[in-house]
């Protein structure tokens, strides 16, 4: 998922797709180029994409992070980006690629799921709206669009099961719009906000441990039936992980969680 700034959505390589817009695509293990889209990438990961595959990998969301990623901040941006570290070899493959496919398949990130359909949140700074935009884009070298299997987003989504990955990348995108302004006051990420801000929404086991056992709850009143679920749910914990940067760096009133009086 991408933020997209532009007047004129014409300008992005790519076809876009409308609702009802039909494109073909197929992925086999028969087409010449199966896997060829597994390599050398710059795979940003999204924070439902790691409790997704720490879950797989039965490991913690910090022994995913130190093993299976890098973690860059880019000049002028003031959150860090989480890419999936390339495996130490000559094609710089996925590290879940294998000569079978995909080791980690049913819980592969929501670029996966999507290819060859890029997602992007367009925000209209006028109406101060956000809404979904999709464009076809399949690299050159790849078959599968030429196989002659109609698809439009909607069935193209229902097909990978991605629905709730979306919902999932579209509520962070909305928070991570907000890091286009500088939160922590000249710290950078590297500081005690910024890892904390990092913490509850990458790091999710860590920050359930934080609430529960600090005086996070005798300062701050989370939604009851929340806090219950945070106890043994990780999506409910990045729930209130984002919902708490809102509140807490950048003062947006939120639902989930209040701070006590």
């Amino acid at each position: 998922m991408k933020f997209i700034e532009t007047n004129d959505l014409s300008d992005i390589r790519g076809r876009m797709l409308n609702g009802s817009d039909i494109f073909e695509f197929r992925c086999h293990p028969g087409v010449s180029c199966f896997n060829l889209c597994c390599r050398n990438l710059n795979f940003f990961l999204n924070p439902y994409d790691v409790i997704r595959l720490k879950q797989n990998l039965e490991i913690s969301a910090g022994e995913f992070i130190e093993k299976y990623t890098d973690i860059i901040v880019r000049p002028g941006n003031y959150f860090p980006d989480v890419l999936l570290r390339m495996a130490d070899n000559a094609e710089k493959t996925c590290p879940f690629l294998t000569e079978g496919g995909c080791r980690v398949y049913p819980d592969r990130p929501q670029t996966c799921r999507a290819f060859p359909v890029e997602h992007g949140l367009y925000y209209d700074a006028a109406k101060n709206q956000t809404s979904l935009v999709h464009f076809f884009r399949p690299p050159d070298f790849c078959q599968g669009r030429h196989e002659n299997t109609a698809r439009t987003i909607a069935s193209w989504e229902a097909d990978q099961e991605s629905a709730f990955y979306n919902q999932m990348t579209v509520r962070w995108a909305e928070v991570a719009r907000l890091f286009q302004a500088d939160p922590f006051e000249g710290e950078g990420p590297n500081g005690q906000k910024g890892k904390m801000a990092f913490m509850a929404v990458y790091n999710m086991d860590a920050f359930r441990d934080f609430v529960l056992n600090s005086s996070f709850l005798k300062r701050y009143k989370v939604k009851s039936q929340l806090r219950m679920k945070i106890k043994s749910d990780d999506v409910a914990v990045l729930k209130l992980g984002m919902a708490w940067i809102r509140m807490f760096l950048f003062g947006v009133k939120v639902s989930e969680i209040t701070l006590k009086r």
